[in-house]
């Protein structure tokens, strides 16, 4: 049973930009810690941001940092993660990723720290 859903994935030249979203009909976003993570082809899966609802702080890895952005639209029960200046190294099925309860600072972005998963989004960034 499919409880997140994520989109805004596809295609986009070097320097380019994206945003993913991911949105839940079945949980309040604003009641999970989230995170972002992504894998590429042959590679394991990395963390790439958190986001947590108790305040609205954010984490984000080296590999995305100054480049992302991760926000929560709570009338939409939607997180974004806006994505600039993308680099081929950015080419990986992105995932969002919920853990229960409004935790004061989310955990480390290892993929065995979050409950639930969506499906992924696909990004390729290619000239």
């Amino acid at each position: 049973q499919v409880q997140l859903v994520e989109s805004g994935g596809g295609s986009a030249q070097p320097g380019g930009s994206l945003q993913l979203s991911c949105t839940s009909s079945k949980i309040t976003i604003a009641t999970h810690c989230m995170a972002w993570f992504r894998q590429a082809p042959g590679k394991e899966r990395e963390g790439v941001a958190s986001f947590s609802s108790w305040d609205g702080a954010t984490y984000y890895a080296d590999s995305v940092k100054g480049r992302s952005t991760v926000a929560l639209d709570n009338a939409k029960n939607t997180l974004y993660i806006q994505m600039n200046n993308l680099k081929p190294e950015d080419s990986a099925t992105y995932y969002c990723a919920s853990l229960a309860g409004r935790w004061v600072e989310c955990p480390p972005l290892q993929p065995g720290a979050y409950q639930t998963w969506g499906q992924g989004t696909q990004v390729t960034v290619s000239s």
